[in-house]
């Protein structure tokens, strides 16, 4: 019976979820009513209210899944103990945006949370960024590093916008491995340069 039930719960918050996704690609998601959402899925509002206080919690609730399930696949993959790191990491990192790519969509509109793009942005740099650099013993070292990591973090968050503006033409794989390469080549920056090369290309 307890299976059944949470089952039940899934299916709920899923549709809801959906529905809340379909509208916020066509409207501000101040501009949504748990009315209009309910009705869309033909659930009344007494069971929205047994998930969600509103819309906002709703949101605020969803957001947090999500960035969850990234925060989880960082911490499972290692700088130095990750063969090909960060191409693994990134491979399921797109997975997830593959799986849930309407609700990203959505999220990163301009009827979006703008507030979710910089939690991800945070996300990105605290969890890879400031870890990679810390194992690397850089991190206190480099005089540029907010500039560095603003300059991976943005090309990263960039990147993702436009592969799911463009309909994710790429596979996952393929985008892990673009922009792997793309990191690797702005990692190097952080190491010191061969005695005799210019410093100022």
């Amino acid at each position: 019976m307890e299976a059944k039930t949470d089952r039940r719960i899934k299916r709920t918050r899923y549709l809801l979820v959906h529905a809340l996704t379909s509208l916020m690609l066509k409207k501000s998601i101040k501009d949504i009513t748990v009315k209009e959402l309910c009705e869309s899925v033909d659930i009344n509002r007494g069971t929205f209210y047994l998930h969600y206080k509103d819309i906002y919690d709703m949101l605020e609730q969803t957001e947090q899944e999500l960035l969850e399930q990234f925060e989880q696949v960082f911490k499972n993959y290692h700088p130095d103990h990750t063969p090909d790191f960060p191409y693994p990491l990134f491979v399921e990192i797109f997975q997830i945006i593959d799986q849930n790519s309407n609700l990203c969509c959505a999220l990163l509109s301009p009827n979006g949370d703008i507030s979710f793009s910089v939690k991800i942005k945070k996300l990105f740099e605290h969890q890879y960024i400031h870890e990679w650099m810390v194992a690397h013993h850089s991190a206190d070292f480099l005089p540029t590093y907010e500039y560095f990591s603003n300059f991976l973090v943005s090309g990263c968050s960039g990147l993702i916008e436009s592969w799911l503006a463009h309909g994710k033409k790429e596979t996952p794989e393929e985008m892990a491995r673009l922009i792997s390469k793309l990191i690797s080549t702005g990692m190097t920056s952080v190491y010191p340069i061969p005695c005799g090369q210019p410093d100022d290309l």
